[in-house]
């Protein structure tokens, strides 16, 4: 995505060292080592896609939690009103701005409640990781989903959450997620925000994404690419297909590109 940085909006990319050069030719874009938002104790194992933490070894960290484990500390060190998670399979289509994500001083709170059952295994592991750290006491599913793409968080609430993890495990808090081998950031936040915090942190509670979502890992053609835009609702300012889902980049590029011309994709005030 071309974003234009326009009032108070910033741009910030986080990727590995190797790709800095690559990412750093995105206009009005701040770019960050990856390692800028780790523990010095995280080691990257060479070859592989983990890490390993000089302060607990075992077991090593995939890079799927030290994403997620980035993406707290990233949203923890800002000082916006409301930092918007987006990952690399998310493309902006329509204007958008920060009333979106922000009502009377409240960032944006994505909920939909009864979602995750015994159909969703993982996420009710999620679920059961996330009281755990934040000291709740066990629960049985149905759950709220929280996983919402793109994802507004408010940074004030991840530094209270992250204290919350830490008061709970007596440990560094990236060192107690580091430790789990199921983890959901999202479904973190949304439980310390709707179990801990309560109102007035609830009071922008949706169940919409504003972002039409493929998350299926079976690759779309041209056909199944019409049809899924087909289904776009008009507050929808965003589309997710999922990396997973193997669909080939320039025929999903070239699907958005016929829909949605670039020159009417920005952000705004």
């Amino acid at each position: 995505m071309e974003a234009q940085r326009v009032g108070p909006v910033r741009q910030h990319v986080i990727v590995p060292r190797r790709d800095l050069a690559r990412f750093g030719q995105l206009a009005g874009a701040e770019v960050h080592d990856v390692a800028e938002f780790l523990p010095r104790s995280f080691r990257q194992l060479p070859g592989f896609n983990g890490w390993l933490n000089l302060r607990r070894p075992v077991p090593p960290l995939r890079g799927w939690i030290v994403q997620q484990i980035v993406k707290l500390a990233a949203a923890a060190r800002s000082e916006a009103d409301v930092v918007l998670l987006v990952d690399s399979d998310i493309e902006f289509v329509r204007p958008f701005g920060i009333d979106h994500f922000q009502r009377d001083g409240v960032a944006c709170f994505y909920r939909k409640p009864g979602e995750i059952d015994d159909r969703l295994p993982r996420h009710v592991l999620w679920h059961q990781v996330a009281r755990k750290l934040l000291g709740l006491p066990p629960a049985a599913p149905p759950f709220t989903d929280y996983v919402c793409w793109p994802a507004p968080w408010d940074p004030r609430i991840v530094r209270e959450l992250l204290r919350r993890v830490e008061s709970v495990s007596g440990r560094p808090w990236a060192t107690t997620i580091g430790a789990q081998l199921h983890f959901s950031e999202e479904i973190l936040y949304g439980v310390f925000v709707d179990e801990v915090l309560g109102a007035p942190a609830t009071a922008y509670a949706t169940d919409d994404m504003r972002c039409l979502g493929y998350s299926a890992e079976v690759p779309l053609d041209a056909h199944g690419l019409d049809e899924l835009l087909d289904r776009i609702a008009p507050g929808d300012i965003a589309v997710m297909i999922s990396a997973k889902s193997g669909t080939p980049l320039p025929l999903r590029r070239a699907a958005l590109a016929a829909r949605f011309p670039a020159g009417d994709r920005r952000v705004t005030d």
